[in-house]
């Protein structure tokens, strides 16, 4: 997904499906995509359940939407999660939406807004159900979104850094390497070569939550790197410091 820094986004939160760890960590992830100009959390603030949001709110400056359960089993705040983000379509403040949430009864509006021409960004936990990842520009999950460790030893960290760069090829699905592979040969021009950045666009196209920090690594080179079955060709930009990527099979 293109990052554009003036994209104006509408960050919606459902507090009933997603945990109040991280959220300093999880904006900062946003600010990588635009800027929230909405920034809304919806629950039943009545529950104790959604008690440790609170501090959250006011250190975001996150604007809670106080939504009453009619009745039991039935959930008002997703209701009234999906009728602000609707709203918030026909004011034409916003270019894209992003929905914390990891339950996958958003799929429909994600898909709705989408067909508006939203870019949707989706924010949940591991546990999220394929249809919302799916019809998300983008998912990303919020395991991955955690504060580095700074208390430890110098050493301690290098050793750590050592360990994720060497990453076993079987931590990686197959599946996740023919995806490349596929990626690769519907890129490749006439000497089999594809440029890393559209490979990385593609990817996400094909499979919304491929992102490589899901398997210990920052960037998507180096996560190529640890597959061995590419080629790697550096090119100069004619830019000071800048090269252009290109990746192909072996």
């Amino acid at each position: 997904m293109d990052t554009k820094k003036d994209l104006r986004l509408a960050v919606l939160i459902d507090a009933d499906n997603v945990p109040y760890a991280n959220v300093k960590e999880m904006f900062e992830e946003i600010a990588k995509y635009g800027t929230p100009t909405f920034k809304r959390i919806y629950a039943d603030w009545t529950k104790p359940t959604v008690s440790g949001w609170k501090k959250v709110l006011l250190e975001n400056a996150i604007t809670p939407i106080q939504q009453f359960s009619y009745s039991t089993g039935k959930n008002a705040t997703d209701s009234a999660l999906i009728i602000d983000a609707m709203d918030i379509l026909y004011t034409g403040k916003v270019d894209g939406f992003c929905i914390v949430s990891s339950d996958s009864d958003f799929t429909r509006l994600a898909t709705r807004l989408r067909e508006a021409g939203m870019k949707v960004i989706g924010i949940g936990e591991k546990k999220t159900l394929n249809p919302f990842i799916s019809a998300c520009d983008k998912f990303i999950y919020l395991e991955i979104l955690k504060p580095e460790e700074t208390s430890q030893p110098e050493n301690v960290n290098k050793k750590a850094k050592t360990a994720a760069d060497s990453k076993p090829l079987n931590s990686i699905e197959p599946k996740i390497i023919k995806l490349f592979t596929d990626s690769i040969t519907d890129l490749a021009d006439e000497n089999g070569w594809t440029f890393l950045g559209d490979l990385g666009n593609l990817m996400l196209k094909k499979k919304p939550d491929f992102d490589p920090r899901n398997y210990g690594y920052p960037k998507l080179l180096p996560l190529i790197k640890s597959i061995d079955k590419f080629e790697i060709d550096e090119r100069d930009s004619g830019k000071h410091n800048i090269k252009h990527i290109y990746i192909r099979k072996r």
